[in-house]
């Protein structure tokens, strides 16, 4: 996982690209690297943080105001200076950076090694944009045109973004598998890996598909897609605050996030739960709630975190709900020829909405007639748009490496769709259903007070901070959240 930024406009690039790269730090730390228009096309890059690159571009006259910037999480050829991204062409007229592996990249690199390339870096990136080129100059074609013809081409996922020399105002980008969104300003746009670079300077954003293909240019977006297709910018409102991707005075963003805990969960319930009242209301699930309720077997699919809670959620709907429920891992789901039947009900469960396996799976199972549920937390992410319908947890931008409130959350608004499925087909007493609804609000406080032994916890922690091993135990309920930890 890797993290892109890119911006054209009226500003210096450098400077909203390392703020952005900085943002994005937690997607990959092993190197960074950005290219600028300045006196031709320049590249800067450096292994470790991304301050290591800011150091070393400190004392350049950098007035640049199109730029690309990277940070890496290796994948092809170890972390150094030579294999952080961005990455130039043969000719050294085009840069690229980007986010995903190309499987038949060294094909590729053979092919085009014949043709006399020469390659100073082991990464698969280097290859697409030396590819690229290769095709514009052979096939006499626009550099959007050559970007089209290399993605039909190449095998894997990829969310890229293309600079050129010779343009000052042009970028090009694309995505399969990998999220990239573009931020839209006054005469200005953002691209990044996740919105929270952008959040600064605009909330109106652009989600590019997959197979889809922007360019930029002149103060104007484009998109179509890999056949050609002209589409039109479908842009959102993005509902986040700047003050939600800081860190608020914690030291990390991770101690933040596990202190922001009762307020993600009451996030989750607000508006849909009220105790008093006995009333649960998810809107989201309102259209295909009868599928829910009479489904012979839920299916949920999930990566990592989201499959732990998806865990926890099949003790949720079998004990409330009496349906019999299949957890699986995204990533496998989709190579072992399942046995999906039209009407399945398939939950689909994501914190950003843009995990590349679980979005396989959820294609493979609508191809199959299968209904989608998604249950992710980014509005308007590749997940959420592709479900039938589903609930967002509202558990805001988490940005720590190892889940907690995402987790939580996840956990919560699955609960509520299985106390609603149960309620609605009379698998639970109505004085349990209440007792539960209680129990459920009553969580958020329970957090908080479990928050207040901070400093007990300090003292445990410097006990056991050396130890090379823990086992963690549960049963029922506690196995899956077990696993999490």
């Amino acid at each position: 996982m890797c993290g892109i930024v890119a911006y054209v406009g009226h500003r210096k690039a450098h400077e909203v690209i390392i703020k952005g790269l900085k943002r994005l730090e937690y997607r990959g730390y092993d190197s960074a690297g950005i290219a600028l228009l300045n006196n031709g096309l320049n590249i800067y890059k450096k292994k470790g943080k991304v301050s290591e690159l800011e150091n070393f571009i400190h004392e350049q006259e950098l007035t640049s105001t199109i730029g690309i910037g990277h940070t890496r999480w290796a994948t092809h050829g170890e972390p150094n200076d030579i294999n952080a991204h961005p990455h130039y062409s043969h000719s050294k007229n085009l840069a690229i950076i980007h986010n995903g592996i190309i499987e038949n990249y060294s094909s590729l690199k053979q092919e085009l090694i014949n043709k006399g390339h020469v390659f100073t870096s082991e990464t698969d990136s280097e290859v697409f944009i030396h590819f690229i080129e290769d095709i514009q100059i052979n096939n006499n074609c626009t550099l959007d045109e050559a970007v089209r013809l290399a993605l039909t081409k190449v095998v894997g996922a990829y969310a890229i973004v293309i600079m050129s020399k010779d343009d000052p105002s042009l970028l090009i980008a694309a995505r399969k598998g990998s999220p990239l969104v573009i931020g839209v300003g006054e005469n200005e746009f953002f691209l990044a890996s996740d919105a929270t670079p952008i959040i600064e300077y605009t909330n109106e954003v652009v989600y590019l598909n997959e197979y889809e293909i922007a360019v930029i240019n002149n103060n104007e977006l484009k998109i179509k897609n890999t056949q050609d297709v002209p589409l039109t910018p479908y842009i959102q409102t993005l509902d986040m605050e700047l003050e939600a991707i800081e860190k608020g005075g914690y030291e990390h963003f991770m101690l933040k996030e596990i202190f922001e805990q009762p307020k993600s969960i009451s996030d989750c319930m607000r508006g849909r739960l009220d105790a008093n009242e006995g009333r649960l209301v998810l809107g989201g699930i309102r259209e295909y709630a009868n599928k829910l309720v009479n489904a012979d077997r839920i299916i949920i699919v999930a990566c990592g975190t989201s499959w732990h809670a998806g865990l926890v959620a099949e003790y949720f709907f079998e004990e409330f709900c009496r349906i019999p429920v299949e957890v699986e891992y995204a990533s496998e789901f989709r190579y072992r020829n399942p046995i999906i039947n039209e009407g399945d009900v398939v939950i689909a469960i994501s914190q950003s909405g843009e995990t590349a396996d679980t979005l396989a799976a959820i294609e493979l199972a609508k191809s199959k007639g299968a209904i989608i549920f998604g249950v992710c937390n980014v509005v308007g992410s590749s997940i959420a748009r592709t479900s039938h319908e589903g609930a967002y947890t509202h558990a805001g931008p988490e940005i720590g490496v190892a889940s907690t409130k995402a987790f939580t959350a996840q956990l919560t608004v699955l609960n509520m769709i299985a106390l609603r499925v149960a309620h609605k087909k009379g698998t639970i007493s109505e004085r349990r259903y209440r007792e539960l609804l209680v129990e459920l609000e009553n969580i958020p406080s329970k957090v908080e007070k479990a928050l207040k032994l901070e400093p007990q916890i300090k003292e445990i922690a410097e006990l056991f901070k050396d130890a090379r091993n823990f086992l963690y135990l549960g049963r029922g309920f506690n196995f899956p959240v077990a696993l999490e930890g």
